[in-house]
């Protein structure tokens, strides 16, 4: 059975730093790409960061970009985001999930995404 857990989130100040991990049971991330979401209070579902399987290459959302960092583990069990310079507004419940899209050139939507995790929260205060 696929299984998806994140951990690694909290409450912290603006401006300090937070690594969220994704473990997989069932499977490695070697075949499969992972995208980061997160989702706001009152707000929809929106992807962060994408790391493709075939080259690992990565895309990450606007308001993100320079700030995190998606990454594997070499064992390709493990997904890693890395967030610094968290604001108010990163501020949510952030998911990892899996797709059988191994390869792509942008950062991909929730739709393409068929394995979920539970979420851990996010919380950035100023």
């Amino acid at each position: 059975q696929v299984q998806l857990m994140e951990s690694g989130g909290g409450s912290v100040q603006a401006g300090v730093s937070l690594r969220l991990s994704c473990a997989a049971s069932g499977y490695t991330f070697s075949s499969y790409s992972v995208g980061w979401f997160r989702q706001a209070p009152g707000k929809g579902r929106e992807a962060v960061a994408t790391i493709y399987s075939a080259d690992e290459s990565t895309y990450y959302h606007d308001s993100v970009k320079g700030r995190f960092t998606i990454s594997l583990d070499n064992a390709k069990i493990t997904t890693y985001l890395q967030m610094h310079s968290l604001k108010p507004e990163d501020t949510a419940m952030y998911y990892c999930a899996a797709t059988g899209v191994t390869l792509g050139t942008r950062l991909l939507p929730e739709f393409y995404f068929k394995y979920w995790g539970q979420g851990t929260q996010v919380t950035v205060s100023s």
